[in-house]
């Protein structure tokens, strides 16, 4: 090859180069992420959004991900099935995202499974749920029955002398399969169930329900129903009843309880994420979500920070895998650990994490006080062909 020829070559390889370096920065990582914007989940959706946001900020403050940045996709879910297929349809296969992180109710995950096995994009479910949901895509760093159930129902027994119990749920495989569990447990326990009823997701009219809790008069009742709205509705109406047993729920976040006000006092909740937690990291993220929102900041929970800390472990994900290669990061995703505000979260067991768990109850003052902890509560056997 004569001299000027050569020098031609390297001239378009170096632009080359440059014009692929150029096309990374410019091209960016898309998350999708289906919520309940309306439905059920629309009392939780923005502390979700936010927590989602305040993630992505600070790995695009340290560089984004292989040179590129990180960006997000938001779509409404509507809550349940129907409108999960719309927004999964249309953030896997038109606006083409990288991978989904999504907080929803089990309705809209199972809606949405099919179209992430279709699409083969890396899937992280963050909300806790009824446990077994296995996919080839698909992590989940929520907890399960087996590191909850066991927790709320020893703690009423041995703390409470509790005997009687009355299981409420939302009308779907979340409801019905976290109190299946407890009804077993119970009943191993040497419990007794007075009762179990289950309303729609929808449902605002609890007053049935309510006057068989009054007829049984339980020592304690605990509740699985659909995260945000059917808590704030059941809770009214059985404190307008008067009823004073001991109530936990396995639904109700940080943030409701603080927007029910006194009607909270009271209820034991369970779950991995509350703003009491007192550690560094928790101290660190609460003041960047203010820092980023100041008034605006929605009280993050057990339904926002595993969203935060999904984005994160996607992130470290793609930076082990060194590429966005679905294959690639779905086997990261079971080897990366994010040390977050709810500490370690390493997806390792099966898809799923062991996970710090808490007990806690609300005062009057609609704050939560952590009451108990639980370390590296194991999610037991989940999806052992994966």
């Amino acid at each position: 090859m004569k001299e000027p020829m050569k020098k031609i070559s390297v001239l378009l390889a170096i632009t080359a180069l440059w014009a692929g370096s150029a096309v990374a920065e410019d091209h960016p990582i898309v998350l999708g992420i289906p919520v309940g914007l309306s439905g059920a989940n629309s009392v939780v959706a923005p502390s979700v959004i936010q927590a989602t946001e305040l993630a992505v900020s600070e790995i695009n403050d340290t560089g984004g991900l292989l040179n590129r940045k990180l960006v997000v996709e938001v779509a409404d879910d509507a809550s349940g099935a129907a409108g999960a297929q719309k927004a999964y349809d249309s953030l896997v296969f038109q606006k083409k995202v990288d991978a989904i992180i999504a907080m929803e109710t089990t309705a809209a995950r199972n809606a949405g499974l099919p179209i992430i096995t279709r699409g083969q994009i890396p899937y992280i479910y963050t909300s806790f749920y009824e446990g077994a949901s296995c996919n080839k895509y698909q992590h989940i760093d929520a907890w399960v029955p087996q590191q909850m159930v066991s927790l709320m129902v020893d703690y009423f027994m041995k703390d409470h002398g509790a005997k009687t119990f009355f299981l409420v749920g939302s009308d779907y495989a979340f409801g019905r399969g976290l109190l299946g569990d407890t009804n077993k447990y119970i009943a191993e326990k040497g419990g007794t169930l007075v009762g179990e009823e289950y309303n729609p997701m929808d449902a605002t009219d609890w007053t049935a329900i309510v006057s068989k809790i009054r007829a049984t008069n339980p020592d304690a009742i605990i509740t699985s129903t659909a995260a945000g709205a059917p808590n704030v509705t059941f809770t009214k109406q059985l404190r307008s009843a008067g009823i004073t047993a001991n109530y936990g729920s396995y639904a109700l976040d940080e943030g409701t309880a603080k927007t029910l006000g006194p009607d909270a006092e009271g209820i034991y909740l369970g779950g991995t994420y509350y703003t009491g937690i007192e550690s560094e990291k928790n101290a660190q993220f609460l003041k960047a979500l203010h820092a980023k929102f100041g008034e605006k900041t929605e009280t993050p929970n057990e339904l926002s920070v595993p969203q935060y800390d999904a984005v994160h472990l996607y992130a470290l994900a793609v930076k082990n895998a060194g590429t966005t290669d679905t294959d690639a990061v779905v086997k990261a995703l079971s080897e990366v650990t994010f040390d977050g505000p709810r500490g370690p979260v390493k997806m390792s067991k099966q898809r799923h994490a062991p996970l710090t768990m808490y007990l806690a109850q609300v005062n009057a003052q609609g704050d939560t006080k952590i009451i108990k902890s639980y370390a590296n509560v194991d999610p037991g056997e989940q999806c052992p062909k994966l």
